[in-house]
């Protein structure tokens, strides 16, 4: 409580008014709410716990600008509790130690209290497992949010006491109707928003309704004559946002579909996989590490030249550097992409490994073991066709068959049935 000679706290429609669009515009009610009807249809849990004033514990995943915050909000004000906010990048234990302190002299009075966390993937495991008290007992209603996966970043005692809510990047209509609302408001004053400026911030803001909202609003404080043109909007925000997080989600979900693109034989998605990392600062050697290892995993030896194709690539990122470096990233991309593929010896490796797994390491036969220990070793250059018949695998492995060609390495296959009738195999 202030004291008389403390100038009285600012209202809620002061603050709001001085802040900026993308705080102005947040929804204060679900009814304003706009996106993830998928969490908050009509008779959904989290929507009944909503309308009920009874919230739980959460975590609520998704990209920025997807309303973490703002459903955080709506969850305290229909509960009618106090809202305590912290930032899990700037807080420590004193910072989480006093919201704990005043939710519990709230407590004695009745009054509940939301304590919100953001990026709480930030806290490690300690400072996480010091929440777990409070939220176990009911002091707070703990509601996390984070950009990364939780099953992750976020401990299992905490995730088993609390809900997974995960909100996806708004849909170009949710945004649409955002920016049309702040203009229909009069939040930018007289200002007029040509409709090919709305739909070029909608198209570009990637589902992030604060990027939107604000290159909006830097639009209409910069654009002359109170009349925001495309050539503004595109001012504003030069470039669209890349939600891409060198070692998060978002990085593994690329690189993923990278090899994906690629394995499939898609050149021009394999390219847009390789432009996303490159344009969200991803380590070019990281790419390069995954070139080599695809080009054996699944060219193999349907084309060998794949994997002098990828070393090279690797060699010469680390010799030039970015950004001439992204030429041979890009060409060693299309290369693998229309490379024949084959997981022949791959597969081949596998389940030697897992025979091995399964029956032990066989000792080799007496010909085949080092120095003088090996008698009787029919050494191949003596035969005709360097082939000789010998047995090479130990005695409770032999007759077995681990790799078989693929239908892109026909040449190679046929070369191993010539081989095979020459040490007298059975096909």
């Amino acid at each position: 409580m202030s004291s008389l000679f403390e100038p009285p706290e600012p209202s809620a429609e002061t603050v709001r008014a001085g802040a900026p669009l993308a705080a102005r515009m947040r929804p204060r009610t679900l009814g304003e709410y706009v996106g993830q009807d998928h969490l908050l249809h009509d008779g959904s849990p989290l929507r009944r716990a909503i309308e009920s004033g009874r919230p739980h514990s959460m975590i609520l995943h998704g990209p920025p600008g997807t309303g973490k915050t703002t459903l955080a909000r709506i969850v305290a004000d229909s509960a009618d509790a106090v809202f305590e906010e912290l930032s899990a990048v700037q807080a420590g234990r004193p910072e989480v130690r006093a919201v704990m302190e005043r939710a519990e002299q709230r407590r004695r009075t009745g009054r509940r209290t939301v304590f919100f966390l953001d990026e709480i993937h930030r806290f490690n495991k300690a400072q996480q497992d010091a929440l777990l008290p409070a939220v176990e007992e009911g002091l707070v209603t703990l509601i996390g949010a984070t950009t990364e996966n939780p099953s992750y970043e976020v401990n299992g005692a905490l995730l088993s006491r609390a809900r997974v809510y995960e909100l996806r990047g708004l849909s170009d209509d949710d945004v649409r109707t955002l920016l049309l609302r702040a203009l229909e408001r009069g939040e930018l004053g007289l200002v007029r928003v040509d409709d090919d400026a709305v739909e070029w911030l909608v198209a570009r803001a990637a589902g992030d309704a604060r990027t939107a909202l604000s290159a909006l609003e830097l639009a209409a404080t910069t654009a002359p004559a109170s009349v925001v043109t495309l050539a503004h909007a595109e001012e504003a925000l030069q470039r669209r946002i890349l939600h891409y997080d060198r070692v998060g989600d978002n990085h593994y979900d690329t690189i993923s579909a990278w090899i994906k693109s690629t394995r499939g034989s898609d050149p021009d998605a394999s390219l847009y996989y390789l432009a996303v990392m490159l344009e969200g600062g991803e380590d070019p050697r990281f790419i390069t590490r995954r070139m080599v290892i695809l080009a054996s995993e699944d060219i193999g030896n349907a084309d060998p030249q794949a994997l002098q194709v990828a070393v090279a690539t690797a060699h010469a990122v680390e010799l030039i550097g970015l950004p001439e470096g992204a030429h041979a990233l890009a060409q060693c991309a299309v290369y693998l992409a229309l490379a024949p593929k084959s997981n022949a010896a791959y597969k081949a490796l596998g389940r030697a490994r897992q025979h091995v797994r399964d029956n032990g390491a066989a000792p080799p036969p007496v010909p085949l073991r080092s120095g003088g220990r090996g008698e009787g070793y029919d050494y191949p250059h003596d035969r005709p066709g360097h082939v000789s018949p010998q047995e090479l695998l130990p005695d409770t492995v032999a007759g077995q068959r681990f790799w078989t060609a693929s239908g892109t390495e026909r040449a190679l296959g046929e070369r191993h049935e010539r081989i095979r009738r020459a040490r007298g195999k059975t096909p």
